[in-house]
């Protein structure tokens, strides 16, 4: 563990299959056991950073009776090369092979994403997270995961938000227009005030359920603030592009980038409809 908390390896989360998005407990790759362990068969996309990591975080079908749903699910460490390609190819001694490619998309060029293809991966007993009171506890693993990365994604969206606030008030006193500074302009100060009121209580939002969370609370409060903080997020790094006119849709301004980057953030750790709908909603409903 101190070792995955400094990067040294960089760890990968493989959750997500190519039929099975938000619905965790329908993933379908095999987990077969074996002799001293198991064989991972089967494919997982969306793995961002696969190609980088030396270590990716599997969950497996370990019970092939699907009638278990969620319940027949484990979680695996699976440990591989790191490669700084977009795509790669790992060979195991025994015969396995690991491949992935990145998935091009239009934001988020940072961070790779990549499809995974498991062919006879071998995975060592030892490497079932949880040990052997562990199997079939995945889901839950991968449920109590989401609710940090939930919160995380809140504070990315944070980040993109004041980047994106800073480059409109900085042009806005660059740029002008009919004679004057398009910042000393109505529209564009209530357009400002209004970016900086939803990022200042994005931020405090964050804030108040990561408190939450240090107690061992805030689950459902973790998905909450993630649909609010990414949404608005979408919102504000719109204005910012449109502060900057047409040249906020010019690849060189930081602006647009912002924008495509933001818009991812609605989807992964959760799609909003599902948040609203399977936690949020669920839980409120619950608690009555």
């Amino acid at each position: 563990m101190p070792q995955i908390a400094m990067g040294q390896p960089l760890c990968a989360i493989a959750v997500t299959e190519p039929d099975t998005g938000s619905d965790v407990a329908a993933m379908r790759l095999k987990a077969t056991k074996c002799e001293g362990g198991w064989i991972l068969d089967g494919a997982k996309t969306w793995c961002t950073m696969a190609g980088k990591a030396g270590l990716l975080l599997v969950l497996a079908r370990s019970n092939p009776d699907s009638s278990l749903g969620h319940k027949g699910l484990s979680m695996f460490l699976v440990e591989k090369d790191s490669y700084d390609g977009h795509d790669f190819e790992y060979r195991q001694p025994l015969g396995g092979v690991l491949t992935g490619r990145a998935i091009a998309t239009i934001g988020y060029r940072g961070m790779h994403s990549y499809e995974v293809f498991f062919d006879h991966v071998f995975v060592p007993d030892d490497n079932l997270v949880g040990g052997p009171e562990g199997e079939g506890k995945g889901f839950y693993f991968t449920m109590a995961g989401f609710a940090g990365g939930r919160i995380q994604t809140a504070a990315r969206a944070i980040g993109v938000m004041q980047a994106a606030f800073e480059k409109a008030v900085s042009y806005s006193q660059e740029r002008k227009a009919f004679g004057k500074l398009i910042g000393d302009f109505q529209r564009t100060r209530v357009k400002l005030a209004r970016m900086a009121t939803l990022l200042t209580v994005s931020r405090q939002f964050t804030y108040a359920v990561g408190r939450l969370m240090d107690q061992g609370k805030g689950q459902m409060e973790a998905s909450m603030v993630k649909l609010f903080t990414c949404r608005t997020a979408e919102w504000l790094t719109r204005e910012a592009m449109q502060i900057h006119g047409g040249m906020g849709y010019a690849e060189e301004t930081p602006v647009s980038r912002y924008f495509l980057d933001a818009r991812v953030l609605s989807i992964f750790e959760g799609a909003e409809e599902t948040l609203a709908l399977k936690v949020i909603a669920r839980s409120l409903i619950d608690a009555v």
